[in-house]
């Protein structure tokens, strides 16, 4: 079954002014509307690149139980993979899932949609 996150770009300036006024009731976030928001389309081809993207196909696939077998798997090394997946958590994208006293990455969706406009304020 799809799980479809739905992520925004919009500036820092824009993401305060619309996080104050969430915390202050006068904005309502409308069902659908991203909740994950990032500075720039750069910002989000660096944590969607080819080499994550095809981490993140290998995580679907394999179901590793740990950082320890993904790392195997990818042949990527521990630091870079720690690093990535956190920043991905961040996000939204993944999740690292204590379990035995390893982490086991989580996806949290098979597909990304992204919305932005192309004119924003000021």
């Amino acid at each position: 079954m799809k799980k479809v996150l739905k992520i925004g770009i919009m500036s820092r300036k824009e993401y305060m002014a619309r996080t104050v006024a969430i915390a202050n009731g006068l904005y309502v976030p409308k069902a659908g509307e991203p909740k994950i928001c990032f500075e720039s389309v750069k910002s989000l081809a660096e944590v969607l690149s080819n080499d994550n993207r095809e981490l993140l196909s290998l995580i679907s696939r394999e179901k590793p139980r740990s950082l320890n077998e993904l790392e195997l798997l990818s042949g990527r090394k521990s630091s870079n993979l720690s690093r990535t997946l956190k920043t991905m958590e961040k996000f939204g994208i993944v999740s690292l899932v204590r379990e035995n006293r390893q982490l086991r990455p989580v996806l949290n969706a098979t597909d990304v949609k992204v919305e932005f406009g192309l004119t924003h304020a000021a």
